[in-house]
C-alpha cells in the first residue's frame, strides 16, 4: 500500500523571520528537508528539547488547514498541485493575524490573538476542496483518533472529513511542543514569547499562501511539495 501522506497546511514563506524562528526551534527545516538540531541559544538542555519538540518536529512548523490524508489510488501528486494552484487563486478576504503564544491542551503553539472569520473560513473550504482526494482512513486510524477521547461533533467529523477538528472545532494553531509539564508551563510560555517577539516583533503575520506537503512514510517527516500564493495577497 502507498504508505504517503499529503496535507494542505499554512507554512511562512521559508525567507521569514517567523519561519526561521518556529523551524529553529523545532530543529527541522520542512522546505529543505534539512534536520537543523538544539539551537544553541534555545535555554534549554538538549535532552529536554529534545523531548519537548519529538513530536511537533515531524510535521515542522505549520498550521495545519487540511489534515494528513492517503491519496485514492485514482489520484496522483500532479493531480493535488493542480488543485492547490486552482483553490489558492479563488478571490476570497485576507487573513491577518497576530501571533501569540498560548498554552492548548497541555502543548504550546503560535495562534492569533484574536479569533479571525476569514481564516475559519479558509480552513473549512481547504477541508471541503480536497477530500475528494482523501482515502477513508482505515480501521486502526479511527480506533485510534477515537481513543484519545473525542465529542459527539467531533466522532462526526471524523467520520465524514477523516479528522475531528474542523469547521467549529477548528483551531488555527502553529504547534512548538509536545506536553509540557505544568511545573514547565509558566517557564516555556515565558520563553517562547520572547523568542517569538526578537523574531518577529509585534507584527502582524498574513495568511498569504498555501503548501502542499508529504510524508513518504511513517518514519520520516512531513516536507514542503510546493507552495502557492493566495489570490487574496496578489
Amino acid at each position: 500500500m502507498d504508505e504517503r501522506r499529503f496535507a494542505i497546511y499554512f507554512v511562512p514563506p521559508a525567507e521569514s523571520d517567523l519561519y526561521r524562528f518556529g523551524a529553529a526551534f523545532l530543529g527541522y527545516d520542512c522546505y529543505s528537508g534539512a534536520e537543523l538540531g538544539c539551537p544553541a541559544d534555545v535555554g534549554l538542555a538538549a535532552p529536554e528539547w529534545t523531548q519537548l519538540t519529538r513530536e511537533p518536529r515531524r510535521y515542522g512548523f505549520h498550521a495545519t488547514l487540511k489534515a494528513p490524508f492517503r491519496l485514492l489510488p485514482s489520484c496522483s501528486e500532479a493531480d493535488l498541485t493542480a488543485e492547490l494552484h486552482r483553490f489558492s487563486g479563488l478571490p476570497r478576504t485576507p487573513s491577518v493575524i497576530a501571533p501569540t503564544i498560548r498554552l492548548l491542551a497541555g502543548f504550546i503553539a503560535i495562534v492569533p490573538g484574536q479569533p479571525t472569520s476569514d481564516l475559519d473560513r479558509l480552513a473549512a473550504d481547504c477541508v471541503t476542496a480536497f477530500d475528494r482526494f482523501r482515502r477513508p482512513l482505515t480501521v486502526r486510524e479511527r480506533s485510534k483518533r477515537l481513543a484519545a477521547g473525542l465529542s459527539a461533533s467531533q466522532i462526526a467529523h471524523l467520520d465524514r472529513w477523516g479528522y475531528p477538528f474542523v469547521f467549529d472545532d477548528f483551531r488555527f494553531h502553529m504547534t512548538l511542543t509536545g506536553p509540557v509539564g505544568v511545573d514547565r508551563r509558566g517557564a516555556m510560555l515565558t520563553l517562547l514569547q520572547a523568542g517569538l517577539e526578537r523574531s518577529h516583533g509585534r507584527h502582524a503575520l498574513p495568511i498569504a499562501q498555501l503548501a502542499l506537503v508529504r510524508q513518504d512514510d511513517p518514519a520520516t517527516p512531513f516536507r514542503v511539495v510546493c507552495a502557492a500564493e493566495l489570490n487574496a495577497a496578489r
